[in-house]
């Protein structure tokens, strides 16, 4: 009987944008057609939302992103302020992120691994398996409940995805990072603020099940997601012009998008979002929203149409090399960080 050592040998190793520079290629494919003239307009556009010092950027993070090898390209966007804040899956951020900074690793799984012949046999060794990448369950459930942890130790009442997600990142302040790149922990430091509005659907939802089953009906700690949908149209009030890049679709895509909706019904009128690019497989024919176009969000008022940008491609391909160009070009030299936190908290501020 194989042992999990015989399974997890071999650890996921993030792309570091950094050490190469994919300006002349995504030049060279603006040249050319099809989805690598698509993907070098985005990476313009891209370059442009970070040139223009008004713009706030807005991060959507849908997918296995992290588990996949792409942590480090947006850690160290944050660290560069090209992002300004961030909407996310609670997957990417609690499963895959803060799992890799409390000392844990993903890893690369065997070939042979992807037929699903071998799911039970991963299954009786407690390890999961996202496509081609393992991750140890019982190290996991140390995650889910160090989240509960962190949830009993907050004042017992509503919070918004971005407080707790805040709390995570004290958390790794006080405790330590174990890893030298953690989007929570870069992002607590930068006062770069992270939401997570399906944030029970994924680790933290475990922890937080277990911290209100032991609370009973005593006071306890809740999410509302209303609160995270506020608190980002604020954002977008006090910093009217905007830019979405969105990895994946989902409910980080529509949620972003919705805020220019939301400032409306507020009765305060803001732009829609000036720049926009998203990066999804996800298809318009299938219905779902992941691949309801850009043209199609300004239908609703959402999304401007000068800058916007469709890459019909899988995030891994795609985003190092729309990230890198962004990156090498260097707009981000001139950009400082909005610390939004700090506009949402004022008072923690000293």
């Amino acid at each position: 009987m194989p042992t999990k050592t015989d399974y997890l040998h071999t650890p996921v190793e993030h792309i570091d944008v950094m050490k190469f520079n994919p300006v002349p290629l995504v030049e060279a494919m603006g040249r050319t057609a099809f989805t690598a003239r698509d993907l070098a307009r985005a990476a313009g556009i891209t370059h442009r939302m970070v040139e223009d010092k008004d713009c706030g950027v807005i991060l959507c993070l849908a997918g296995s992103l992290v588990s996949a090898g792409l942590k480090k390209v947006f850690v160290d966007a944050i660290r560069c302020n090209m992002v300004d804040a961030i909407v996310s899956t609670g997957a990417n951020i609690v499963d895959q992120d803060f799992f890799e900074a409390l000392g844990f690793r993903h890893w690369v799984g065997e070939e042979k691994l992807r037929s699903g012949m071998f799911d039970a046999e991963l299954r009786d060794l407690h390890i999961d398996r996202i496509y081609d990448t393992l991750i140890d369950e019982d190290e996991l459930r140390i995650c889910d409940d160090t989240t509960r942890v962190i949830a009993d130790e907050l004042e017992p009442r509503p919070h918004s995805s971005r407080e707790y997600i805040r709390a995570m990142g004290a958390y790794l302040e006080k405790n330590g990072c174990k890893t030298p790149d953690s989007i929570v922990y870069e992002a607590y430091k930068a006062d770069v603020p992270i939401f997570c509005p399906a944030f029970s659907d994924c680790s933290a939802g475990f922890g937080l099940v277990a911290h209100q089953h032991a609370k009973g009906d005593g006071p306890k700690l809740s999410l509302d997601s209303a609160k995270d949908f506020y608190e980002l149209t604020q954002l977008k009030i006090a910093n009217p012009t905007t830019g979405l890049f969105m990895v994946g679709g989902g409910v980080p895509k529509n949620f972003a998008q919705d805020i220019v909706v939301a400032a409306d019904v507020m009765g305060q009128e803001v732009p829609m979002h000036k720049y926009a690019v998203q990066v999804t497989v996800a298809d318009v024919r299938d219905g779902a929203l992941s691949g309801s176009t850009l043209k199609e969000a300004s239908s609703w008022g959402k999304v401007d149409l000068a800058f916007e940008q469709m890459v019909y491609s899988e995030a891994t391909l795609a985003v190092p090399l729309i990230f890198g160009y962004a990156y090498h070009k260097g707009s981000w030299k001139a950009r400082t960080g909005r610390k939004w936190n700090r506009l949402l908290e004022p008072a923690a501020v000293s």
